[in-house]
């Protein structure tokens, strides 16, 4: 098994810090910036330059519609993919089979999708769903039944709880079929992977932690009879050195305002969400001033996740050693790494000129395919 690795595009903006609006400095060098289609190409060409395989693009009400930018991007950039996130309470199974037959076409085989069923009711409510965490996770079980069914050509009939189709179809089969990755901890998420996914996504849970679920889910998929990918969620802080890598959390950690900690982390002790309660479980809200004492397994720091939902763990250290923390992972069954850092751009420099050259000399990485697309208008 070799290791595949995908960047992440900061679709909400980006910036030299993990605070918002850091407040220890005013210098210019900790302004945000915006996520304007320049500097997202901008950090999507850095990312193939680099030779990742694809960019998660988030969902949600706090970004960019992932759809439409990473349309605009396709013609910014020539080989990379873009794994697109979206709701399956938004849109129909149908009207996503078009959609991923459309972007298929028109990129020449680049696109990914990500499966967001979503932990919390508040931004579900948003969108005007308002089905329970574990109804949501139903329903994307059926969405994502007919989307298969329809990827296989069709038409395709289908009756249950949520959807009820006649002759679904699209009016082209995508090709390739975009893979599934799919993310959910939860009783009700767990099955649903395991029917369903191609692509089972998890947060930076310490390893031991994530061989568990891996374990479980390859179980769950027997029953089934199928198999599944696992991917991990991360984000990560690489140097030359380990001591200039756990100086940039150190930064990071005097940046942290210890009202905007306590506020953040009460609102993360509301989720509906069971990766999210692992998240918070890691650091338990705790900001001691010393970078060092979050770190949660050698090399893995629950840093992050005192003020972001989400990923809430990096992994921080030299090129050497977050080569073997990703290592440790890959022994344990993960395939797939979905990383991102602060700022995204310069990070995805570190991370491509000195993590993956040392993968490739331990023989893990995957080469990203190139796919078939029209050359990018000069």
């Amino acid at each position: 098994m070799s290791i595949t690795t995908h960047w992440f595009l900061p679709t909400h903006g980006d910036g030299r810090s993990i605070v918002d609006r850091p407040h220890v400095t005013a210098a210019a060098a900790d302004t945000p910036r915006r996520p304007d289609i320049d500097y997202l190409a901008q950090v999507a060409q850095a990312a193939e330059h680099v030779g990742f395989t694809g960019m998660l693009t988030p969902t949600g009400s706090w970004c960019q519609d992932a759809w439409l930018t990473t349309a605009a991007l396709l013609a910014r950039t020539r080989r990379i993919k873009f794994l697109v996130a979206f709701r399956p309470g938004s849109l129909t199974p149908t009207l996503a089979a078009q959609l991923a037959a459309t972007y298929q076409e028109v990129s020449g085989g680049r696109l990914l999708l990500n499966i967001v069923t979503g932990g919390e009711s508040v931004e579900a409510q948003r969108y005007g769903d308002w089905l329970d965490h574990d109804e949501r996770y139903a329903r994307t079980d059926e969405f994502l039944a007919v989307l298969r069914g329809i990827f296989a050509g069709g038409p395709f009939d289908f009756d249950g709880r949520y959807y009820q189709v006649r002759g679904a179809t699209s009016f082209a089969r995508p090709t390739p079929q975009p893979p599934l990755y799919f993310g959910g901890s939860s009783d009700a998420a767990l099955p649903v992977a395991a029917r369903r996914a191609d692509v089972h996504l998890t947060w930076g849970e310490p390893p031991g932690a994530v061989a568990r679920k891996v374990q479980r889910l390859r179980e769950l998929a027997a029953e089934e009879g199928r198999t599944l990918r696992f991917g991990v969620r991360a984000h990560v802080i690489t140097r030359d050195s380990s001591a200039e890598a756990w100086a940039t959390a150190q930064r990071f950690v005097d940046q942290m305002d210890p009202a905007d900690v306590a506020a953040s982390q009460e609102r993360l002790a509301r989720t509906e969400s069971t990766g999210q309660r692992s998240m918070v479980a890691l650091h338990g809200g705790q900001l001691t001033g010393n970078a060092r004492d979050l770190e949660v397994h050698p090399g893995l720091w629950a840093g992050v996740g005192l003020l972001r939902g989400g990923a809430g763990t990096a992994f921080v250290g030299s090129h050497s050693e977050v080569a073997d923390l990703i290592e440790e992972y890959h022994a344990v069954g993960v395939e797939e790494f979905v990383l991102s850092g602060y700022p995204h751009l310069e990070e995805a420099y570190w991370f491509g000129e000195g993590v993956h050259p040392e993968l490739a000399r331990r023989g893990l990485l995957a080469h990203p395919e190139t796919p078939v697309q029209q050359p990018v208008p000069a």
